[in-house]
Order: C-alpha cells, then structure tokens, then sequence
C-alpha cells in the first residue's frame, strides 16, 4: 500500500547494500564492501549495520519487512543459504530467522534473479505485464521469471537458475562443475577471459595496451569496442550469438511476452542487440521470434527494488 516502506538488502560477493525504499522510490542508501572472509556474525552485523544507516527510528514505524536478495542457490522457503561460491564460510546460515532475530522485524530472504525480476515486473520493463524472464549476465549468469502473474519458484524457491542451461558440450568448464554452461560461454567472467587471451595473443592490440593482461575485464571490452576497436568488437559480437541461443531456448520454455536483460553486460547491450536478435531470428520458432529483449530499466537498484516489493506484498509475488 502507498506510504509502506521497506529496507531491502543486497547480499553480493563484492559488496553489501542497503536501501530505505517506498513506493519503488529509494529514499536512501548505504553500501560497504562484502566480509567474504567472515562468517555467518560478520556478515549479519554488516547487514545490521547498514539497516541502521537507512533507517532510522521515525522511519521504523512505517516499515513492513525487510526483504533481502543473495546469490545462491538458496533454500527460499527457509530463507537459508545452501551454498553460495563466492562466500563459501555462509553454507548452512539460516539468513531469514537469523536477521528477523536481530531486528525483531518481517525478513524474506530470495535469490537475486528473482528478486531482480520482480523488481523490473512490478517498476521497470516489466510493469505490467504477466510474463516476463529476467536475466542477469554479470560476474555469473542468473535469472528469475514470472509467468500467469506470479513469480516462479519452483521446489526450495531455487527455479531460474537459468545460467546453468547447457548450451555446448566441448566446454568450456563452468564454476559449477558441469561442461558449456550459459554461465561459463556468456557471463562477466568469462566475457574478460576471453578478452584476456586475445591480450597475451596480440601484445600490439588495444586490450593489451590496457595494461596487466591478468587485470582486463568485461568492461575493458565495451570500453574498447565503444571506441570501435575490431577485435572487441567482434568479442561482443561472440557473446550476443551465445546470449542469443540462451534466450531463444527461454522463449521456447517460458514463452514470456518480453526478456529483460540486466546486469553489469548489460551496458553493451546496445552493442550487442541487433546480434542478439539476428540470432533469435535465426533460431527461434517463428512465433517467438518478434517477442521483445531489452535492457533492465532499473539498473543496479532492479534487486533491491524487488526484494523490497516482496517484503511488501509478502513472498507471494501474484500479479493481482
């Protein structure tokens, strides 16, 4: 209802945020880096910490919830994690009942695809529609979907772990173990690696005038490829056919009336989009082929906006 305010918390590997949002308005925000170090107490007393920065007492009597978005997988019906790569120390920690205890208030804990498709669905691209896939391609490749206006879960609230779609089985290796994931050919990461061996094979190239070729990354890449360099180009040019596979095997699957493509990639994406369609043109069943891709519209706050729609609406997520 109009005037709720909720905090949301944005659990990453690199950093830890917090938002006072109203609305799908952030009135205010705090961020520290992430105590990947720390166990289950220290990263708890960071994300009490940041509560604390974003709201004060005057604003606690408006508040519903906390609603709090982490990598996974997750148990979502626990709110527990399972096992999260990049903070290995918080396997097991019961997150949802642990930080309600600290706080004495409402927490839903949910995976960031989801978090960040609700987020688009209920104030971004998404608005008002009834089916949408969302997907992140940053340091990984996550996702969430919402299909006949509700947001899809599945068993353990675990469903949208679209990275992990097998889309080759030459390789490469992806950090879950499994061979050609969508993940392991399209995400940040592997985005920066490829542009890392085109470095240490072309010393003369633009990516290796960047320095370290150890240091490049993603955006080094669009950087390079803004500034027309071919061989960047022709690096996004490679991750759009990939990305464009993945994304036709997710029309088929969800039929969505749009797929939204958010993080940190996503700042190529006008770049990479005429690609992204050739391909989609090329292999997608002719009635999915005019379906709609874009650019998250949120941006870095699609997560925090809909971690806080759900400790608003309740986990529920419906469309109604």
């Amino acid at each position: 209802m109009a005037g709720e305010r909720a905090v949301a918390v944005d659990l990453g590997g690199t950093q830890v945020r917090a938002a006072l949002v109203e609305g799908g308005r952030v009135l205010r925000r705090a961020s520290t880096l992430t105590d990947i170090r720390g166990g289950p107490r220290e990263v708890l007393l960071q994300m009490t910490g940041l509560f604390a920065e974003v709201c004060g007492p005057a604003d606690r009597e408006r508040l519903v919830g906390v609603g709090v978005s982490a990598p996974g997988p997750l148990d979502g019906e626990r709110g527990a994690v399972l096992h999260i790569p990049t903070l290995p120390r918080l396997d097991g920690f019961a997150l949802r009942d642990s930080l309600a205890a600290e706080l004495g208030l409402p927490v839903i804990v949910e995976n960031d695809g989801i978090a960040a498709a609700m987020g688009e669905w209920r104030f971004g691209a998404g608005r008002g529609l009834r089916h949408l896939v969302y997907v992140t391609v940053s340091t990984g490749v996550g996702g969430g979907v919402i299909a006949d206006g509700r947001v899809v879960r599945g068993r353990m609230g675990m469903a949208g772990h679209v990275g992990h779609m097998r889309l080759s089985p030459e390789g490469p290796r992806c950090a879950c173990g499994a061979v050609g994931c969508l993940e392991a050919l399209a995400s940040g990461t592997a985005l920066g690696a490829r542009a890392r061996e085109e470095a240490r094979a072309d010393p003369a190239g633009a990516l290796a005038g960047v320095g370290d070729p150890a240091a490049i990354e993603a955006r080094h890449v669009v950087e390079l490829a803004r500034r027309g360099d071919p061989t960047c180009r022709r690096l996004l040019r490679e991750e759009a056919a990939v990305l464009g596979s993945g994304f036709t095997t997710l029309l088929h699957l969800f039929s969505p009336e749009i797929v939204i493509m958010g993080g940190g990639v996503a700042n190529a994406f006008d770049l990479m989009e005429e690609d992204i369609r050739e391909v989609i043109r090329r292999e997608a069943l002719e009635p999915f082929r005019n379906v709609p891709v874009v650019r998250a519209a949120l941006g870095e706050n699609s997560g925090l906006l809909g971690a806080a729609a759900l400790a608003v609406e309740g986990r529920g997520g419906s469309g109604t």
